[in-house]
C-alpha cells in the first residue's frame, strides 16, 4: 500500500491554500489542511483524472499578443463604461439582455479562454454552454445593438483564438 500521494504538488498547494486562508499556524489547521491536502490528492489519484490539458500547439505568437492587448482595452474600455453607467446615467434606461451567440470552435482551451474572457470583462458574463449546438450564451449589462455586439465579439476573439489554438 503507498501512502504517498498521487499529487504530491497539488497536496503541497491544498495544505498552503487552507493554511493561507485560514491565517494561522495552530496545530488544529496543520492537521486540517494536510488532512484535505493529502485527501483530494488521493481523490484525484483514484477518479485516475489526469491534470494535463489536451494537447495543443501555440503557433502563432503575434496573434497571442494582439489577443492579449485586445482583452486587457477592452477591460479598461469596460470597466470605464460600466462605471458611467452606473454613477452618472441612473434616469436612463439599460437593456440588459442574454445573447445566444454560436460558437466555432470547439476547442477546450479556446471555450476556457473565451469564458475568462467574458467573465473578466465589466457588463458580461458567461451564463450557459450548449455543447451540442455550439452556442453559448452571454448575459451583458448593456446590450444595445445584438447582432453588432456578436460581430464584434467573433471578428475580435473568435477568430484570433482559432489561428492560435486550431
Amino acid at each position: 500500500m503507498n501512502f504517498l500521494p498521487a499529487y504530491p504538488l497539488l497536496a503541497a498547494s491544498l495544505f498552503a491554500m487552507w493554511l493561507l486562508l485560514n491565517g494561522s499556524l495552530a496545530p488544529g489547521h496543520l492537521l486540517l489542511g494536510a488532512v484535505f491536502g493529502l485527501t483530494g490528492s488521493w481523490i484525484l489519484g483514484k477518479l485516475q483524472a489526469p491534470l494535463h490539458p489536451p494537447r495543443s500547439n501555440l503557433r502563432r505568437a503575434r496573434a497571442i499578443a494582439e489577443l492579449f492587448w485586445l482583452v486587457l482595452e477592452d477591460i479598461v474600455r469596460s470597466n470605464l463604461a460600466v462605471a458611467r453607467l452606473v454613477l452618472y446615467r441612473r434616469s436612463v434606461r439599460r437593456v440588459a439582455g442574454f445573447i445566444h451567440m454560436p460558437l466555432v470552435v470547439r476547442h477546450p482551451g479556446s471555450l476556457a479562454v473565451l469564458a475568462m474572457i467574458i467573465t473578466a470583462t465589466p457588463g458580461t458574463s458567461w451564463a450557459r454552454y450548449d455543447a451540442e449546438r455550439n452556442v453559448i450564451t452571454i448575459h451583458v449589462f448593456d446590450l444595445i445593438d445584438e447582432q453588432g455586439w456578436i460581430t464584434t465579439f467573433k471578428d475580435r476573439y473568435e477568430t484570433r483564438l482559432m489561428e492560435i489554438l486550431e
